[in-house]
């Protein structure tokens, strides 16, 4: 699978900074003595971000990937194919 839409591929790399960032902070956190709760509050955010993430490129996938390009048909086996491979993805995903 490739990104195809140069917009998504944006916002991927913008949300993955982000994560990269918190991720940073989360280390300067500890490093300076910040409380647990603290800690572990940012981890909650960096989790989430990640599934946002990980939703945002599945989506792509569906869309992009899962779909017959324009004009041709996708016959029943091939669809049954492209489901199956979804779902595993979708298992897998945080």
């Amino acid at each position: 699978m490739k990104l195809t839409d140069p917009r998504t591929q944006t916002r991927l790399v913008q949300r993955l900074r982000r994560i990269g960032g918190q991720v940073h902070g989360v280390e300067a956190m500890i490093t300076s003595g910040r409380e647990c709760r603290e800690i572990i509050q940012q981890l909650s955010a960096i989790q989430s971000a990640l599934h946002s993430f990980s939703r945002v490129l599945l989506e792509d996938y569906a869309l992009s990937c899962l779909l017959p390009e324009e004009g041709q048909p996708l016959n029943r086996q091939e669809q049954e194919r492209n489901l199956r491979e979804l779902i595993e993805l979708l298992n897998r995903a945080p």
